[in-house]
């Protein structure tokens, strides 16, 4: 079987999607797949064409790859694809939007407000606002990017303002939510969104106060454990919710649904559709926590899709 994956692209992400995209093609191809492995920061159409592979398997992050986009060209030029379609793909990259959707299936989330780059510039008197009506700290990130890019955690107004203009930088819009203590965990769901089926739920341990961009990505950054270490209510919650998301956005083949587990129990952060596939990533090491190699999970995940095109 001919897979092409498709990796780097122009998002704050690339670095991450490359090593996503080297991961995946050397697992493929230690398989006996026939790979083609495509940078999306430049021309690639006309190589992805002479090719002509029988799926798919996008290794983008962030805009430009994870948000509808490369799905929508996929489906124009007519090539199956491994993960979630063109719409739940837009959807899941927009944290706000997400959160809107969620709420109608009274999923646990936290306070937030968003910041438009059209309303006036962030300043003490929002800061201060945000202060009375979210509380101290408080979480900044840009709505529309992953891997914590743009995230900081504001103690103070100077923080504040500080964090909402870097977050700006990154995006037109900012989410701004509650700062809310707990254990952080994330989990890997596969299958169909009708079926959904939870791999695993992981305790992340950062060595950083955040889980931010180098305790994902940095050899050593971040400690996970399997199973989280939460109790089995509180596991049987997150597992719950997790589908719950899952379904209620249409996701598709695997995803990621990451929470912080307060004493009143857990909170839904956010969805990944195309969650990160490096030597550091959770998905693979959930996968190996339930028996299975990264390389067996990725052949489930292309044998999926092709099956799938071939009911089509």
């Amino acid at each position: 079987m001919k897979v092409t994956i498709l990796c780097g692209g122009v998002s704050a992400e690339r670095d991450v999607s490359l090593a996503s995209g080297n991961a995946v093609n050397q697992a493929l191809l230690s398989q006996g797949f026939q790979t083609q492995l495509l940078d999306t920061g430049s021309l690639f159409i006309e190589d992805l064409r002479v090719f002509h592979p029988d799926v798919v398997f996008i290794a983008l992050h962030g805009r430009m790859g994870e948000d509808g986009t490369i799905q929508g060209l996929l489906e124009v030029l007519g090539y199956p694809y491994v993960g979630s379609g063109i719409l739940t793909s837009a959807i899941a990259i927009d944290k706000r939007t997400t959160k809107r959707i969620l709420l109608t299936e009274h999923l646990p989330l936290a306070k937030d407000y968003v910041l438009k780059r059209t309303d006036p510039a962030p300043d003490r008197a929002l800061a201060q606002q945000l202060g009375e009506t979210i509380g101290f700290p408080y979480i900044i990130k840009p709505n529309r990017e992953g891997s914590t890019i743009g995230l900081s955690l504001a103690h103070t107004v100077e923080e504040a303002v500080k964090g909402m203009n870097e977050a700006l930088q990154y995006d037109d819009e900012v989410l701004i939510e509650e700062y809310i203590e707990g254990t952080e965990v994330t989990a890997v769901v596969i299958g169909d969104a009708y079926a959904p089926d939870v791999l695993g739920v992981i305790e992340i341990i950062p060595k950083a106060v955040l889980y931010d961009y180098e305790s994902k990505y940095s050899q050593g950054g971040s400690e996970h454990i399997i199973p989280a270490r939460i109790g089995q209510d509180r596991l049987q919650e997150v597992e719950n919710y997790a589908k719950s998301a899952y379904r209620t956005l249409g996701c598709t083949d695997y995803a990621r649904v990451d929470f912080i587990v307060s004493k009143t129990g857990p909170i839904i952060l956010e969805v990944n559709t195309l969650p990160g596939m490096t030597a550091t990533s959770l998905v693979p090491d959930a996968a190996k926590a339930r028996g299975i190699s990264f390389e067996d999970f990725l052949v489930q995940m292309v044998n999926r899709c092709y099956a799938r095109n071939k009911k089509k």
